[in-house]
């Protein structure tokens, strides 16, 4: 469907060349020639974006920007200011009152059509559904990143080499970055007191990790060790934490998919406590095949028998007697020591 575009602006050659670089690049453009105007034109035809100049009569751009926002059929709709001021003063009180975003004139058309595209990308991303699941988040955090509305994550980031078993942090550690696995499986513990793991997230290339340290500007509470080696992408902390502060609908959207994630932990913590150990061993082979993508490849599971009892909350030698018995029942295979997974579906629907 053809986006809308309107374009308030007094001077009447920057409004037509507006109107008209924005045709030519494929978007419906409607035009104002002062505040009052615009605003009962947005009313009327719900624009996907506005561009709006701020030094107008009759009405200026902060009281467009004002009027559109108390109003619920326009109050969503993203607002690019266009001006000819330069002041940081103006930057912000438009910003703080809720502007998108902030074009000096003169401005090159690409310039222009940039600020347009990203700003449709942040719409189609607050739109998206992502799932209750770690996969949701991490699906989320990839269209941010491609969206281009946080320029910051991108390939300039330092990527670097883990080999299996190197710690990438600590319990008690200060979170220094966020960790963006681009290849291999890492593994998120706790220690107890007496000196036993317990595995809490397996993480595939793809999966951001540590996050949750830096919401909460506390050290880290758990540990993450490398199960394979890994290559990850290290991104400064201040740098995650301007993406959430600049953008409030990106903010929002982030902090459901969190509450998300934390009810989809909680119900497996539940899971260990209540159900049976075959099905708790089902849950986990299950569990990672969907998390490491082997459905299909009926590849073997690298995680050793040690770390896959952490994970379930078992003792080792429960765990093998319990794959010996799924392997009796042809649900899964022993391949040079190695867990491969014959039927998914029904380890997924084990009764008991």
């Amino acid at each position: 469907m053809q986006k809308k575009i309107l374009v308030i602006e007094d001077n009447i050659d920057i409004r037509e060349n507006t109107a008209e670089i924005l045709s030519l690049a494929g978007y419906k453009s409607y035009t104002a020639e002062n505040g009052k105007k615009g605003v009962e034109l947005a009313i009327k035809e719900q624009p996907d974006i506005i561009i709006c100049d701020i030094m107008m009569p009759e009405l200026d751009g902060y009281g467009v920007l004002h009027l559109l926002r108390k109003n619920t059929d326009t109050q969503h709709i993203p607002l690019i200011f266009l001006t000819a001021k330069t002041e940081r003063g103006d930057y912000r009180k438009g910003m703080e009152m809720g502007a998108d975003d902030y074009i000096t004139k003169p401005f090159e058309e690409i310039e222009l059509l940039n600020a347009v595209e990203v700003r449709l990308k942040k719409i189609e991303l607050l739109s998206n559904k992502y799932p209750s699941s770690p996969g949701g988040f991490n699906q989320f955090l990839h269209d941010v990143k491609s969206s281009g509305l946080i320029q910051q994550m991108s390939e300039q980031y330092d990527v670097q080499q883990y080999s299996r078993k190197q710690t990438l942090y600590a319990q008690g550690n200060r979170p220094r970055f966020l960790y963006y696995l681009v290849k291999g499986k890492v593994k998120t513990y706790k220690s107890h007191e007496d000196g036993k793991e317990y595995i809490i997230d397996l993480h595939n290339s793809g999966d951001f990790i540590g996050y949750t340290a830096i919401l909460k500007d506390i050290n880290y509470d758990d540990s993450t060790s490398i199960l394979e080696d890994a290559e990850l992408m290290l991104i400064p902390k201040d740098e995650f934490l301007q993406m959430l502060h600049k953008d409030a609908g990106v903010a929002s959207k982030f902090i459901h998919l969190i509450a998300q994630n934390v009810k989809e932990k909680e119900e497996r913590l539940m899971s260990l406590a209540y159900s049976s150990l075959r099905k708790r061993v089902a849950k986990a082979l299950t569990d990672i095949v969907d998390k490491f993508n082997l459905k299909e490849k009926a590849t073997p599971i690298e995680i050793s028998r040690e770390d896959l009892a952490q994970y379930i909350g078992t003792a080792t030698e429960s765990l093998i007697r319990t794959l010996s018995d799924f392997k009796a029942e042809k649900l899964i295979d022993i391949k040079t020591g190695k867990v491969v997974v014959n039927n998914v579906e029904k380890l997924r629907n084990l009764l008991y």
